[in-house]
């Protein structure tokens, strides 16, 4: 006779995924990618280091799946934003909650990671993409491109003030400069000569 899992087996296999996942980005949010060692991950978590590997064949699983419910809500925050206050709104969240919390939006933007995980960065830029360009003026015409162009911008001017190494700047001066750099951006003025 095979084994079924009941209900209650169910949900505690559950529970324990769920642990692991919330113990590695824990980790992650702290210290970065290093700091989440699969055996960090399973003490953090309260598992033996094989039950990690039962729910993610390896580390880089887990990464991957720890960088997608992160990089999800940061997405969910930010097109919301958009929804509410346009094109402004949406940097100046993307842009806070970044500086909220540097460590891991360090590790979800620019930190070395795995090339699965690396994938699952573009995938989430371009959702970070499709956000913006479905809020970009009527006058904007590869709506696409120019999204990805902004995308980039923000994210690359927070690299600095991000990195574990990075100088402290002026946060509210630092947002407002990029809400403005964006919206010049997106204006249909035409550009001044060099």
């Amino acid at each position: 006779m095979a084994y079924r899992p009941t209900e209650r087996t169910e949900a505690r296999r559950i529970a324990a995924r769920e642990r692991i996942v919330d113990a590695a980005h824990e980790l992650i949010a702290t210290g970065g990618y290093r700091a989440a060692a699969v055996t960090a991950v399973a003490a953090r978590a309260g598992v033996a280091t094989g039950t990690v590997y039962r729910h993610f064949p390896s580390k880089a699983d887990l990464l991957v799946e720890v960088f997608r419910r992160a990089s999800q809500r940061e997405v969910d925050a930010v097109a919301a934003a958009i929804g509410d206050g346009g094109v402004a709104a949406g940097v100046e969240t993307f842009a806070r909650r970044a500086l909220r919390g540097r460590r891991l939006a360090w590790a979800l933007l620019a930190e070395p990671v795995d090339p699965a995980v690396e994938a699952e960065r573009l995938a989430f830029r371009r959702a970070f993409r499709d956000a913006f360009a479905a809020a970009l003026p009527a006058h904007v015409e590869d709506r696409e491109l120019v999204a990805a162009a902004l995308v980039g911008a923000i994210g690359e001017a927070l690299v600095g003030p991000l990195s574990p190494t990075g100088a402290e700047r002026d946060e509210d001066a630092l947002i407002a400069a990029l809400v403005a750099f964006s919206l010049r951006a997106l204006s249909q003025e035409e550009p001044v000569p060099c």
